[in-house]
């Protein structure tokens, strides 16, 4: 099976492309954006993820043999079309907020400038990447914010599409979460993994005692015991008994997170275990994780919530033309004008006002040129493609980083878990 990102698209790209090529305007030099017009409700930020993994998957968007084999077989375009896709190669520029920054409504996260033949067959491919794992690590964050100094594992991925799941653990990794449980994240994205035993384990064994014993005389007294597959009073009991006070940590999956953790913790302190940590999981999200804040909690696993985006599985992303080759070789400004659903034209640039203290104030895009930086201020767009070259791959960690520094320079009411309006204003100058 072909490599090739190529067929990750919709149908009416191509026959845009056929349309296009078919009028003589599909060589007319184009400028694409990627902006959302509005943040999930109630969320007061957003965070940038995908950036990475639309680079690996844009390298190899080829039209190859095989490819247009499928396209020709199904009679999706014509001979001419699929002639020039045989010689497709990215030409132009592609800027873009670096992974892990925040973003807001019209933040334009991602510029694509080329001709409009090279540039309109990235779109599904962009909105594919960005949404998916923007939503992932804008919920991510939200988690990590709350938790605070306490990990979070990520723990989804029975719950999403094999290959999401993947994805998501990166996303997550880039917004704060310390591990993931999926291999598959760590062989491709250096996501560091972590993991003891599930209840089947327990239930394997003809008594409680015995599958701790297995667990611990296989992985150490480090390891974390699941301690709520019977009774939890008696689990935690057995699991210093067979460990011994150095017992890494217990695991609770189940009933009242908060109430059982401090009755886990005395007992497990009544037994000597002062150091044996206390994880929970079940279903957790930003808010049950706010929840447990006063509660003698160590680290939070999270599944379902995370790899759903906390209730918003998508960004609602677009990808807009925004500025075309006018008659005079120009550039000229388009902007769609629907109601609800309307784009702001122009080629932008964007930085971050920030106040002398270095607390962020607004989103300032310009349209056309650069908006002045009054000396606090950070630019937003970086390169990622220049003259169809990756020129913007990194490492993970300096997302993560990044990630860390973006969040960290938001105002205060971003901890605020309660609904919301976005922190910070976006003001477009002409």
């Amino acid at each position: 099976m072909t490599a090739s990102t190529a067929l990750l698209t919709d149908h009416y790209e191509l026959t845009m492309l056929q349309a296009a090529l078919a009028s003589g305007t599909a060589q007319r030099r184009s400028v694409f954006e990627l902006f959302p017009r509005r943040l999930p409700e109630g969320r007061r930020y957003g965070v940038v993820a995908g950036v990475g993994r639309f680079l690996d998957a844009f390298e190899d968007f080829r039209f190859d043999h095989e490819v247009l084999g499928v396209l020709d077989e199904s009679r999706v375009v014509d001979e001419a079309t699929l002639a020039w896709l045989a010689d497709y190669r990215f030409h132009g520029d592609i800027w873009g907020y670096a992974e892990g920054e925040a973003y807001f409504p019209y933040s334009p996260l991602v510029v694509v400038e080329s001709t409009f033949a090279e540039a309109v067959l990235l779109e599904t491919l962009l909105l594919s990447v960005y949404n998916h794992d923007s939503a992932i690590a804008s919920a991510a964050s939200r988690m990590t914010l709350v938790a605070g100094d306490r990990p979070c594992i990520e723990m989804g991925s029975r719950r999403t599409h094999e290959q999401a799941a993947v994805a998501s653990a990166r996303a997550a990794y880039v917004a704060g979460f310390a591990s993931s449980s999926n291999l598959a994240a760590r062989h491709r994205h250096g996501v560091p993994t972590a993991g003891t035993s599930a209840h089947s384990f327990t239930l394997l064994h003809d008594t409680e005692a015995d599958a701790f014993r297995a667990q611990v005389e296989s992985l150490g007294v480090g390891t974390t015991l699941l301690v709520d597959t019977y009774d939890i009073a008696e689990a935690v009991r057995l699991g210093v008994e067979v460990a011994g006070p150095d017992l890494g940590a217990v695991r609770i999956d189940s009933g009242d997170l908060g109430v059982l953790a401090h009755q886990v913790r005395r007992q497990l302190d009544s037994l000597g275990a002062g150091a044996t940590r206390i994880v929970v999981t079940s279903d957790l999200d930003e808010h049950a994780i706010g929840a447990l804040a006063n509660a003698p909690v160590d680290a939070y696993g999270v599944g379902t919530e995370l790899v759903t985006g906390s209730g918003h599985p998508t960004c609602g992303f677009v990808y807009k033309l925004v500025a075309r080759e006018g008659p005079d070789g120009e550039l000229v400004s388009v902007a769609k004008r629907s109601k609800d659903k309307m784009s702001v034209g122009g080629r932008k640039f964007a930085l971050r006002r920030r106040a002398p203290d270095g607390t962020a104030e607004a989103e300032v895009v310009g349209i056309g040129e650069l908006p002045v930086d009054d000396g606090d201020d950070r630019a937003l767009l970086v390169p990622l493609v220049s003259d169809g070259e990756v020129v913007g791959r990194e490492p993970l960690e300096a997302a993560r980083e990044r990630h860390a520094a973006a969040r960290a320079e938001l105002p205060v009411t971003i901890q605020m878990m309660s609904k919301g309006d976005p922190v910070l204003e976006t003001v477009h100058l002409p």
